[in-house]
C-alpha cells in the first residue's frame, strides 16, 4: 500500500522525507511476507541480534501498512489543496480520475494475471479454499471489498492478499470528495477527521478474526491522520526548524517505540499502537514538508558533505518509496520465486539472509519494469484523455449556437 495517491501534480515538488517513509514500508512488508516464509532469526544473524530487532526487520508488515495509510492520506490531501485551493472546492469528476489513473491501470493488470495463474492452478495462486472461488475474488478486488471477502471466507492466497489495504483505502477516498464539499463548507471536516482519528483504536474494539486485522474503519482513521497532517501543513506552511527537529524526533521514537510498548498499548487502549503508527507517520509527513521549506538553511550551508551523506544514505529507500505501490502489488511474486529457490536449494541457513535481499532486490525490479511498462504510460494516458474530453466539452459549451427556425 502506497502511499498510493501521489501523481505529481505541475510544481508541487516531491518530499523525499516521505519518499523515505513509504520506501522504508514497503520493505519491511517485503521483508515481512518473505521473514513468514523464510525465518531471519534462522540464520546466523540471528544468533547475535536481539529477538526485539528481528523482529521490527520481518515482523512489522502489518505496521507498515498503517504507515502508507497515513502518508496516502497526506499526500492525497496536498495535492488536492495544489490543485483546487480548498478542499471545498474540490472537483469530484477530476479527483476520481486521477485516482482511476493511478490505481486502475496496476489493479487491472495484476487481478488478470493472477486470475490466469488461479485458473492454470499455478502453486501459491490457486484458490482452492471452501467458499471462495476465481470469481468471487475478482469481484472482491475490482469492487474494493478483499478485506470483507476474506473476512467471510478467510485467507485468499498471499498474491491477492495484499488487495486488502487497497480497499479499505479506496472504499475512504470513494466518499472523500462528499465529505470535502459538505464538512468543508461547513467548517467540520478538522473535528470530524480529528474525532474519527482518535477513535482508532476503540473501532478495533469487540472485533474478532480476520476483521480484527481488516476492519475498514481503522484504517480509514489512519488515512484520516494523514488529511489532518496535509491540512496543517497548508495552514501552515512555515515552522522554525526547531519544531520541525521536534517533530522528527517524536515522529521516529514513536515508530521505534511501537515493537516493545506493542503489548502495553494493546492492553490499556485495545490497540492503540496503531494510532500511535498512524500520528508518527503524519508527523513525519508534515516534519518532510516544513522541511522542504528550509533548504537553504544555514545549518546545510555550512554542512554540505554531512548533507550530501544523508541524501545518498536515503537514496535507496527513496527509490523504494517512488515505486511503493508497484512493488506492493507485485512482491509476492517475487517473494515465491525466492522462496521456492531457497527450499529447492535445501533451506541452508547461510542463504537465509541473502535470500531476503534477494526479495527485496527482486521486488524492486519488478515494481520498477511494472512501473515503466505500464502503470505510468497508462496513468498519462488516462490524463491526458480525460483532459481532451474536458477541453472538448468547454470549446463545444462556448461555441455558438445556430438559431432554431
Amino acid at each position: 500500500m502506497r502511499a498510493r495517491g501521489d501523481s505529481p501534480d505541475a510544481g508541487l515538488a516531491r518530499l523525499p522525507g516521505v519518499d523515505v517513509l513509504r520506501g522504508l514500508a514497503i520493505v519491511l512488508v517485503v521483508l515481512h511476507h518473505t521473514g513468514l516464509r523464510i525465518p531471519l532469526g534462522a540464520s546466523p544473524l540471528g544468533r547475535w541480534l536481539p529477538d526485539d530487532v528481528i523482529d521490527t526487520l520481518v515482523a512489522r508488515g502489518f505496521e507498515a501498512v498503517y504507515v502508507f495509510f497515513a502518508i496516502s492520506g497526506f499526500l492525497i490531501t496536498r495535492h488536492a489543496l495544489a490543485r483546487w485551493g480548498t478542499l471545498n472546492r474540490l472537483d469530484v469528476r477530476a479527483f476520481y480520475v486521477r485516482r482511476a489513473a493511478r490505481i486502475l491501470p496496476g489493479l487491472a493488470l495484476l487481478v488478470a494475471v493472477l486470475a490466469g495463474l488461479a485458473a492454470a492452478g499455478v502453486p501459491h495462486f490457486e484458490i482452492d479454499r471452501a467458499g471462495q472461488s476465481i470469481a468471487g475474488a475478482v469481484a472482491a478486488a475490482i469492487g474494493f471489498r478483499v478485506n470483507w471477502y476474506e473476512s467471510a471466507t478467510g485467507y485468499l492466497p498471499a498474491s491477492w492478499d495484499v488487495l486488502w489495504s487497497l480497499s479499505v483505502e479506496e472504499a475512504f477516498y470513494l466518499g472523500f470528495p462528499l465529505m470535502c464539499l459538505t464538512l468543508g463548507r461547513s467548517r467540520a471536516l478538522v473535528p470530524v477527521l480529528a474525532a474519527f482519528a482518535i477513535a482508532l483504536p476503540w473501532w478495533r474494539h469487540g472485533l474478532h478474526g480476520l476483521w480484527l486485522e481488516k476492519a475498514d474503519a481503522p484504517g480509514m482513521a489512519a488515512i484520516a491522520c494523514g488529511v489532518l497532517a496535509g491540512l496543517a501543513v497548508h495552514r501552515w506552511p512555515h515552522m522554525p526548524r526547531s519544531t520541525v527537529r521536534w517533530l522528527t524526533a517524536f515522529g521516529v521514537l514513536a515508530l521505534l517505540a511501537v515493537g516493545p510498548f506493542e503489548d502495553a498499548l494493546w492492553r490499556s487502549v485495545h490497540q492503540g499502537f496503531l494510532l500511535v503508527v498512524a500520528a508518527a507517520s503524519a508527523a513525519l509527513c508534515m516534519a518532510s514538508a516544513w522541511q522542504a521549506a528550509h533548504r537553504a538553511d544555514k545549518e546545510t550551508a555550512r554542512s554540505p558533505r554531512l548533507a550530501r551523506l544523508f541524501q545518498a544514505a536515503g537514496a535507496p529507500l527513496r527509490s523504494f518509496g517512488r515505486l511503493s505501490y508497484e512493488i506492493y502489488l507485485t512482491h509476492v511474486f517475487a517473494m515465491w520465486w525466492v522462496v521456492d529457490a531457497f527450499a529447492a536449494h535445501g533451506s541452508p541457513p547461510v542463504a537465509i539472509l541473502p535470500a531476503h535481499l534477494l526479495s527485496l532486490a527482486l521486488a524492486w525490479a519488478l515494481g520498477w519494469l511494472v512501473a515503466r511498462a505500464w502503470t505510468a504510460p497508462a496513468a498519462r494516458w488516462v490524463l491526458s484523455a480525460a483532459e481532451r474530453r474536458t477541453a472538448s466539452a468547454a470549446a463545444e459549451a462556448a461555441s455558438p449556437r445556430p438559431l432554431s427556425s
